[in-house]
């Protein structure tokens, strides 16, 4: 289906350019979208299917640079290929190094902007893989209860059954019994699973926005 292809985004001033690239890469099964400036790119609905933006550096009413750091400051984390035909060391080391997958020359070789797409598209594709997974490891957290939230975190700042059944007032016997059930309801094979997912979490942070909302289950 269409809607479970990639898409390429085109940011280009000249036709030619943009044609060219939107017949090159629906020749490949990619989804296109071509634009002629930034401006026009601003109305296009953000996806959940791997994506990346070619766009060219100097365009009329703006610069890609520029709306690479308009990006940046949105929190758009779309990979970026650039395209110049008056490419400089410069301009393509302040694109590097804003995180662009490559800086590409006019005129390019068509291996040369497919292998780049083709990267930019994989590096895409393991962020939303790794949202996917944050927000799994948030929906399993959010069904432990206060007192097992307290008994994870503690653990994963090293601290002993013991040391946290005095900490928190509680039997050995029932710290063993929270800690556990946060084991279980977060599907951590190991205390060092589990505090992997905490840090993860960042869960002292976490917890704290809990208690202070008081939005967290009692036990």
């Amino acid at each position: 289906m269409q809607e479970d292809r990639p898409i390429v985004y085109v940011i280009d001033d000249c036709p030619s350019i943009r044609n060219g690239l939107d017949s090159l890469l629906r020749s490949l099964g990619y989804v296109t979208r071509c634009f002629a400036s930034p401006r026009d790119f601003a109305f296009s609905p953000p996806s959940d299917v791997p994506a990346c933006l070619i766009l060219d550096v100097r365009m009329p009413d703006a610069s890609g640079l520029d709306f690479q750091d308009q990006l940046a400051r949105a929190g758009t984390a779309l990979p970026i290929v650039f395209l110049t035909g008056h490419g400089d060391v410069p301009m393509s080391v302040r694109a590097m190094k804003a995180g662009a997958v490559e800086f590409l020359l006019k005129p390019f070789r068509e291996q040369d902007i497919l292998d780049a797409v083709r990267n930019a598209l994989e590096k895409d594709r393991a962020r939303l893989q790794q949202n996917d997974a944050a927000a799994c490891l948030q929906e399993r957290f959010a069904t432990l209860t206060a007192r097992e939230r307290e008994v994870m975190a503690l653990v994963a700042q090293g601290r002993l059954n013991k040391q946290i059944a005095f900490d928190l007032g509680l039997s050995e016997v029932t710290v063993k019994v929270h800690r556990g059930q946060a084991m279980r309801k977060m599907e951590a094979r190991s205390v060092a699973d589990l505090i992997r997912m905490a840090d993860r979490l960042s869960l002292p942070d976490h917890l704290s926005e809990g208690r202070n909302g008081g939005s967290a289950r009692p036990d």
